[in-house]
């Protein structure tokens, strides 16, 4: 086999379908966000992100940088091992106990994302638990469902968001048999929340574990930030909630929060968590400055569900196709892969605005978009332009507008 051939060919089909990923060469500006500096044909220009997971701009606040110098002077660069050998700084100490309160459970553990905390909780569930069956939500996160499939235990995929199929299924197998359901609050994507309270009751009518992944909720939703769970008030009926670092926290890293002899078991069978470095001690002091301040600033929350909810008005008034999303997330149907690249790349070259087109396999084929993330820094001048600029590429690649009267009237 001409092995570069095969890479080279694959690649070429990739590109030919539109679905080749390019990545925007990027420097972020303390103190400027959302506005960044990209590199790109040998010279730099000035853009508006308008597409980062740093939701509320955390990553760029004050009281996390300073934490960050402080951590870096106190410990150094890197945490010096994984956290069984010699590596369990007391920044993770610190931090795993705000998370624990933070999430209302007993104990907290740290991973190196949200990916490996997802993957090794649900593989090392699977793996060592005799007779275990996972219970998945269709449009769960890649994370998930790797993880899910290396336990290698029974599973079943339910119907997004769809208590009375999860019911259905469950009702296959006698209450004494292990089972976790797996499911998210935010799904990124599209933007709709999980009906928390109504999967927890089929859940728990069928003694079932409960694994909730609130990645796109965390510092988002609820009174304190911890993500939808503690908005709905049901935070007491998930076995296991999951989290990350990396976007309205604003640093990187995941974590799970559940009972202590729960998070003691993953943390004593996770290979992933085992067999990891740990992250380095100004990321943890990073993080716990965060979340600290994320706790006792709801305003923020208030902000940014404001700025989604107007530009959501703003574009549907003029035409553009978004969504239906009752999240803080404004996808924005393209359906046509090369179409998509091609906003992206006119909305960056022309218009000075960095939306990343969203294809296959993140998103099915003939569903492509753009993902619109409005933060609390993003303002009504930057808002304008990205209507305007929209509105002009939309036009100039003749893709298809569609106009609701009732959103104009919302918006004016």
């Amino acid at each position: 086999m001409d092995y570069e051939h095969y890479f080279a060919k694959r690649i070429a089909e990739l590109k030919s379908e539109g679905r080749y990923r390019v990545f925007a060469d990027l420097e972020r500006q303390r103190g400027r966000f959302p506005v960044a500096l990209n590199y790109r044909d040998g010279k730099t220009y000035e853009v508006v992100v308008w597409c980062s997971n740093d939701y509320l701009g955390m990553g760029q606040h004050p009281d996390v940088i300073a934490a960050a110098h402080e951590a870096l002077e106190r410990c150094g660069a890197g945490a010096g091992g994984t956290r069984n050998i010699s590596g369990t700084n007391h920044y993770h100490v610190m931090l795993e106990e705000e998370l624990a309160a933070h999430n209302g459970k007993e104990a907290a553990l740290l991973f190196t994302s949200g990916y490996v905390a997802n993957q090794t909780t649900l593989s090392t569930l699977g793996a060592t638990m005799p007779g275990l069956v996972v219970f998945s939500d269709e449009l769960n996160h890649n994370s998930m469902i790797e993880g899910i499939r290396h336990g290698r235990s029974a599973k079943h995929v339910f119907r997004h968001n769809d208590p009375e199929n999860l019911e259905q299924l469950l009702s296959a197998y006698p209450k004494e048999t292990p089972k976790l359901v797996a499911f998210e609050s935010v799904y990124s994507m599209d933007g709709d929340i999980a009906p928390l309270a109504e999967l927890c009751d089929v859940a728990e009518a069928h003694n079932a574990m409960t694994f909730l992944d609130e990645v796109h909720a965390v510092g988002m939703y609820g009174a304190e930030g911890s993500g939808v769970a503690e908005r709905d008030g049901v935070r007491d009926r998930i076995t296991i909630i999951q989290g990350t670092l990396a976007k309205a926290v604003g640093v990187v890293g995941g974590y799970i929060a559940a009972s202590n002899s729960c998070v003691d078991y993953v943390r004593s069978f996770g290979p992933g968590f085992i067999f990891s470095s740990s992250m380095p001690p100004a990321v943890a002091a990073a993080a716990l400055a965060s979340i600290r301040h994320l706790r006792a600033h709801p305003e923020l929350r208030d902000r940014h569900q404001e700025r989604a909810a107007t530009c959501k008005h703003l574009l549907t008034a003029r035409g553009i196709p978004v969504m239906p999303s009752v999240s803080h997330i404004v996808p924005v149907m393209v359906g046509n892969a090369a179409l998509c690249k091609q906003a992206s790349d006119l909305l960056l070259k022309d218009h000075g605005i960095y939306v990343q087109p969203i294809n296959f396999p993140t998103v099915p084929v003939g569903t492509e978009r753009l993902r619109i993330t409005p933060t609390p820094l993003h303002d009504d001048a930057m808002m304008a332009h990205l209507v305007d600029s929209f509105c002009a590429v939309w036009d100039q690649l003749d893709l298809q507008k569609i106009h609701h009267p009732k959103a104009v009237k919302a918006a004016e």
